[in-house]
């Protein structure tokens, strides 16, 4: 069996990942409605995908989640449904932190399973967005690492 590895995503790598993440957002942003994930869906794959260094945890040659950094802070991270709770969000996270010095994340309030995993991993909530970046009522909180003692 292979081992599990994290790596740079390229263009050709897009057509899977917006599968990825529409099936992840279906799993876990109940919050959103059809006309929303198809919106944000055409942003993330003709917009968003190309303001981020995305990088791919792929295990056995499969894309099973990834992630976009953006200085540092954490734009997005997706998890193919049928892998969560394997370990592959926090493979990620570590990477991130560790190898990218990331720092904060935004999550969206709703999303509680989402800011729970963040919280765990030592981000506090620093500030409340009433709205998202494209001014839906979805309110987003922006998270910062706690320096550990």
């Amino acid at each position: 069996m292979q081992e599990p590895n994290i790596i740079s995503a390229t263009k050709n790598d897009y057509m899977v990942l917006i599968r990825l993440w529409e099936a992840s957002v279906r799993a876990t942003h109940h919050f959103l409605n059809d006309s929303d994930i198809i919106r944000y869906k055409q942003l993330i794959l003709h917009k968003y995908f190309d303001q981020v260094d995305l990088y791919c945890f792929k295990k056995n040659d499969v894309l099973l989640g990834f992630l976009g950094l953006s200085g540092d802070n954490i734009q997005m991270l997706f998890i193919e449904p049928s892998a969560r709770g394997q370990g592959i969000g926090k493979e990620l996270m570590k990477f991130a932190i560790e190898q990218k010095q990331a720092t904060k994340v935004d999550v969206n309030e709703q999303n509680e399973q989402a800011l729970g995993f963040y919280k765990h991993l030592g981000f506090v909530i620093m500030e409340r967005y009433e709205n998202d970046d494209v001014g839906k009522p979805y309110p987003i909180l922006s998270m910062e690492l706690q320096a550990r003692k």
